[in-house]
């Protein structure tokens, strides 16, 4: 369904106020060309767009914003070219003295979904004699290949998005309207949130500031100081304290939360505060998808974490019945087979918290019971396969985890195929106790495969620790008459881990973007390819993975020629890069038999529906187990009321941890993080993560939440997401950078960053709701940071 703009009950009760006085209002009327804020004519959205409607309301209700006026299309096509200058000139001395800032103001600005932030030109300090010549340029900046390429991408296949938004691809070219304002000269400016983006919070108002305009924060280029204003107190949270002192924070709150009454919702407000320390309002619009306010508490004690074993496959809130069903059929069978190869049963609890995954792993208690509380074999076998990775892959490798990867192959991987091919040719004719019979098969034989997938692939991650450490130790920090190359010292260790597949990897159909079996697979996607457009500029070439990773291994080599180290570097080389390319190997098909178990919901969501039980086939995934009955009661309302609550979830931003991780695991994350960091001097405002693939890369941001995403995905762009998974990959090979919330050094995203040798930082816990699409940022894979700004100036200042 097409998202309707917010209503300004405000705003409607102004005008009609101004009307009944005033009598109606002809917008192409000559006396009013070009309305002054606060007038009448000057309240109508769809003639003088979202940005002047909302400041006129504010000007007509007393706040205090720069003086200006409006120059509507309606106007500009109803008189001539010699009465629009004098009109502008006549409405500027109106206004006042210069000089004067021009920004856009059209109709589809500031919707939901299709704000168009920063695409529009804007002209600051322009002259009374120099306004015909800004306006114009600013109306034809409508016409940029940029704002038609935005546009292009924010249609999807439904035919939904901005085209059927109040006329917004119409409004953002001819119909566009121009905003005229004396300039503010400000001693600091910036935007405030009277709702916190990330929780829902509505008692706190997030303020981000800047010494004099704040044209580069609000396009993306300076991030600022920022601070936490609640209850009138403020809090700085980033920066120094030099641009706002605590008295002028309150007061930017202050009139911002008024704001937000007079609109009747939360407010992102654009601010100045001038010499005399006035603030001004320089813009107002609604926020949007703020989720509801909700606490974070742990379900049990220990550590939760949600970016840990099955939850780095789980970027939403899991739907009902997976989390019901499949998910404890998946955890059974892993902790059966953990005791099958190791003699001893190593449970993790796990839970829900509002709706999103969480898994707790063994705490330092649990220590004793993993060291004596298994069989005779359980403690070499717990040693050489869990801990000696971290320290000595190369004896891990030859004691346990080559043997656990030929079971993985000759047996595991093979009765996984066999029992997903015989089931689909009867999954259509199946009873429905069969149908729970192969849903319960095939969830186990996956639960049997993630064990192998965790002890061995998952050991990649260790082993890239140690050889991070030797990189550090041996050639980054090689004696100077041996020093490692300056390109390698740039590169990083992570190029030795690149391009290690024969080929890049291919689309499979069982490829998920999520293992909650709500989710289509790659094979039922339709129209997900990522789009090509040769008019957009294409991501510059770069020197291919294989041939950088074999160029680094030459220069190690080199580094370490007639030294110790050398045997040493080439046998932890080679059993690093054997697991970096078995872990995704083994991620691939991990879901084996996911459309399977797609095939199996959609029969028994067929035979509930002809029972009466629930309304729609796709209802069966907001069922829970004990409805999985043809005697069930009807369960539509509780399918209503789930799928309600599970879509307002999955507007949350989760943490990735609750509760506190102990010092020992603590200390070990935060060590394969800065193992692999190229530098500990993070910049001012930068967003942090785990850096997962070498390089530097710019452009813009493109936020994708799910494949519905794809097709708008433009090359070159940055890639931000949740988490990616296999049915992701097709997106690596245009992207500049990958950035992503959750994930760690052997994550899909990692590793498939290499393949194609791109930059990517992971780990980064809020990247989707701290970046937005169109955002220019610097992402620098060697030292895990994203920077708001690119390396070089693209273009100006935009509204």
């Amino acid at each position: 369904m097409p998202v309707a703009y917010p209503s300004w009950p405000a705003v409607n009760r102004l005008k009609s106020a101004v009307q009944q006085r005033t009598g109606p209002v002809t917008l192409v009327s000559e006396n009013i060309a070009f309305p002054p804020l606060g007038h009448p004519a000057a309240l109508s959205r769809e003639a003088v767009g979202s940005k002047a409607a909302a400041l006129s309301a504010l000007v007509a209700a007393g706040f205090p914003v720069p003086a200006g006026f409006v120059v509507t299309a309606a106007a500009l096509g109803a008189v001539t070219a010699q009465r629009v200058i004098e009109g502008l000139q006549a409405a500027a001395a109106a206004a006042g003295p210069g000089p004067y800032a021009v920004r856009s103001s059209a109709a589809a600005e500031d919707l939901p979904g299709a704000s168009f932030a920063g695409m529009y030109e804007s002209y600051l300090n322009v002259s009374a004699a120099d306004l015909p010549g800004a306006v114009e340029r600013c109306r034809q900046s409508a016409k940029a290949d940029r704002i038609r390429a935005y546009q292009a991408s924010l249609r999807t296949d439904a035919g939904e998005g901005p085209g059927t938004h109040d006329g917004a691809t119409a409004g953002a070219g001819a119909g566009m309207a121009v905003l005229v304002q004396q300039m503010v000269d400000p001693a600091a400016a910036g935007v405030a949130l009277t709702a916190n983006p990330l929780t829902g919070d509505r008692s706190e108002t997030i303020i981000s500031a800047v010494p004099g305009l704040a044209e580069g924060l609000v396009s993306g280029v300076e991030t600022g100081e920022e601070w936490v204003v609640r209850a009138g107190r403020p809090a700085l949270t980033r920066g120094a304290a030099g641009v706002l002192s605590k008295e002028s924070a309150a007061a930017v709150a202050a009139i911002a939360e008024q704001v937000a009454v007079h609109f009747g919702c939360p407010q992102d407000i654009e601010w100045a505060v001038d010499h005399a320390g006035m603030v001004r309002i320089l813009q107002s619009r609604p926020m949007t998808a703020l989720p509801e306010p909700v606490s974070w508490e742990p379900p049990g004690k220990g550590t939760w974490l949600r970016n840990f074993r099955l939850g780095e496959w789980l970027p939403e809130p899991v739907t009902p019945l997976f989390m019901d069903w499949v998910i404890p059929r998946i955890d059974a069978a892993y902790n059966e087979a953990v005791f099958a190869s190791a003699g001893i049963s190593v449970a993790m609890g796990h839970g829900q918290v509002n709706g999103w995954y969480y898994v707790s792993p063994p705490s330092p208690r649990a220590l004793p019971h993993l060291l004596f509380g298994g069989k005779p074999r359980s403690l070499p076998y717990f040693f050489n396969s869990v801990v000696r990775p971290m320290f000595d892959p190369v004896g891990a490798d030859r004691r346990v985890l080559r043997e656990l990867e030929h079971e993985w192959r000759t047996e595991c991987l093979p009765s996984y195929r066999t029992l997903v091919e015989s089931s689909l040719g009867v999954a259509g004719t199946a009873t429905l106790p069969e149908l729970l019979d192969i849903v319960e098969r095939v969830a186990r034989k996956a639960g049997e495969y993630l064990w192998f997938f965790a002890a061995t692939g998952g050991a990649a991650w260790k082993m890239e620790m140690v050889l991070a450490r030797f990189w550090r130790r041996h050639i980054a920090g090689a004696p100077a008459g041996r020093a490692a190359p300056g390109e390698l010292e740039v590169t990083g260790y992570q190029t030795l881990l690149g391009g290690l597949a024969p080929a890049l990897p291919a689309r499979v159909p069982h490829a998920v973007y999520s293992i909650d079996w709500y989710h289509r697979t790659a094979g039922e996607q339709p129209g997900t390819a990522v789009t090509e457009r040769a008019s957009l500029p294409q991501p510059p070439p770069v020197v291919p993975a294989t041939q950088r990773r074999r160029a680094a291994e030459a220069a190690c080599r080199a580094v370490l020629t007639r030294t110790r180290q050398l045997h040493r570097f080439d046998n932890l080389l080679s059993v690093a890069q054997h697991y970096a390319l078995l872990r995704e190997e083994q991620a691939r098909d991990f879901t084996l038999g996911w459309p399977l178990l797609r095939r199996c919901a959609t029969e028994i969501g067929t035979r509930l529906r002809d029972g009466g039980i629930i309304a729609d086939p796709a209802d069966v995934y907001f069922l829970t187990f004990d409805a999985l009955r043809l005697d069930a009661p009807p369960q539509q309302e509780d399918v209503a009321r789930r799928r309600k609550e599970w879509a307002r979830q999955r507007k949350l931003s989760a943490p990735l941890q609750l509760g506190k991780l102990p010092p020992v695991l603590g200390n070990m994350f935060d060590q394969i993080a800065n193992s692999a960091r190229s530098t500990r001097d993070v910049p001012a405002g930068a967003l942090v993560g785990h850096p997962a693939s070498p390089g530097r890369a710019e452009g813009r941001v493109r936020v994708v939440d799910g494949p519905e995403g794809f097709s708008r995905f433009l090359p070159g762009e940055i890639l931000v997401a949740k988490a990616t998974a296999p049915a992701w990959t097709p997106l690596f090979a245009v992207a500049a950078a990958v950035v992503t919330d959750g994930g760690n050094l052997a994550a899909h995203a990692s590793l498939v960053a290499r393949e194609y040798g791109i930059p990517a930082v992971v780990g980064t816990g809020n990247a989707t709701t701290v970046l937005r699409t169109g955002q220019l940022v610097t992402v620098d894979g060697n030292a895990g940071t994203v920077e708001v700004g690119g390396l070089s100036d693209q273009r100006g200042s935009h509204a």
